[in-house]
């Protein structure tokens, strides 16, 4: 991926073929079961992948991040049928998914989301718009989360959505700072008519299927901050040996030595609380959600400031697009925000540990 870096964030491009292609070697479905086409591996051995893949390019393996949460979802909560019937194409990806649960007023606080599902008959009749879906538009699944019953979180359902069902329409592509590789819009709902069989487990268990996913997809979209990390390190790393300033190469500098040793301290800090969350998940210990937030709080945080560090070190040239480690810093910035920001991730911590 990364020969392709660029060009596709310059030309905002969503390489589809290419996410396809690491389909096949299994990274459709990693943590989905083998019997419907998943690779069935642990959340411990997908963090490794994910900071792997990330170093090729953040924007790109985030999504498909999200879409291998997106088939875990169906997997762990859907029938035999579903699972049958959806997973298959999930993990060649030559089905896309999208996870809807933001709305344009209900970002952090979405247990009170607004988009409705009424049941009539055999469907429920879908109305309301969810806000930054990735992959939206090229999507042929969207997991949409909805209200069904009363207010807050026990009012809220899952509703696995077609991309071609009536009444879906999408707002302009956003444009954003990074992930420019992967599309983002504004999803429209319209009396869209949704089969009462899509409904994804029971009615009024949609937002703890919702933080379910998240619980996993904290843990990798930290993973893809990694691999930006990593990734931003090396290119200082040869940048400071082959940059000459005051007649010597920049690496000799003691400031700057002092500089990219804490930097390598603080991914090696990230990747270690990373990785025992991904294994607190694996073996549903009691306390791996607040172990999710605390490694998705600090990993995305510190690595974040270790690619913002690595544009400084490069001087003038890390603001040049020439340079690919401004990239991995606009990408990566936005993984303080999503999968819960990272105020909300303090908010779970304290609220677990006072209890």
């Amino acid at each position: 991926m990364f020969p392709n870096m660029r060009r596709w964030d310059e030309e905002e491009n969503f390489p589809v073929d290419t996410m396809r292609k690491a389909a096949q070697l299994g990274f459709g479905g990693i943590y989905v079961r083998e019997d419907v086409g998943g690779s069935g591996l642990t959340r411990l051995d997908t963090s490794v992948i994910f900071e792997a893949l990330a170093t090729g390019c953040v924007s790109t393996t985030a999504y498909i991040s999200i879409h291998n949460m997106c088939g875990w979802m169906v997997d762990e909560f859907g029938t035999e049928e579903q699972r049958a019937s959806i997973i298959p194409q999930l993990c060649t990806m030559e089905r896309l998914s999208s996870y809807c649960l933001t709305e344009p007023s209900a970002g952090s606080d979405a247990a009170n989301l607004m988009t409705t599902a009424t049941r009539k008959g055999d469907h429920y009749i879908l109305n309301g718009s969810k806000a930054f879906i990735s992959g939206a538009g090229s999507s042929g699944l969207y997991l949409v989360m909805c209200r069904t019953g009363g207010p807050g979180p026990k009012g809220i359902s899952c509703l696995l959505v077609d991309g071609d069902t009536p009444g879906l329409t999408l707002g302009g592509k956003e444009k954003k700072v990074g992930w420019n590789s992967q599309p983002t819009h504004i999803v429209n709902f319209e009396d869209s008519p949704v089969p009462v069989t899509n409904l994804l487990g029971e009615e009024g268990q949609g937002f703890n299927i919702a933080m379910r996913g998240l619980n996993g997809g904290r843990i990798n979209i930290a993973s893809c901050s990694l691999g930006a990390a990593w990734s931003s390190i090396e290119l200082t790393m040869q940048h400071l040996k082959d940059r000459v300033a005051f007649g010597k190469p920049l690496a000799s500098q003691q400031y700057l030595q002092f500089k990219l040793a804490e930097m390598c301290t603080d991914l090696v800090a990230s990747r270690l609380m990373i990785r025992q969350a991904a294994h607190s998940l694996d073996i549903a210990a009691p306390n791996h959600v607040s172990l999710c937030s605390m490694a998705k709080l600090f990993a995305t945080d510190k690595c974040f400031d270790v690619c913002n560090a690595a544009l400084q070190m490069h001087g003038g040239y890390g603001y040049l697009k020439d340079y690919p480690v401004q990239q991995y810093m606009r990408d990566c910035r936005v993984h303080q925000i999503l999968e819960g920001t990272n105020e909300i991730m303090r908010l779970l911590i304290a609220r677990d540990v006072l209890s």
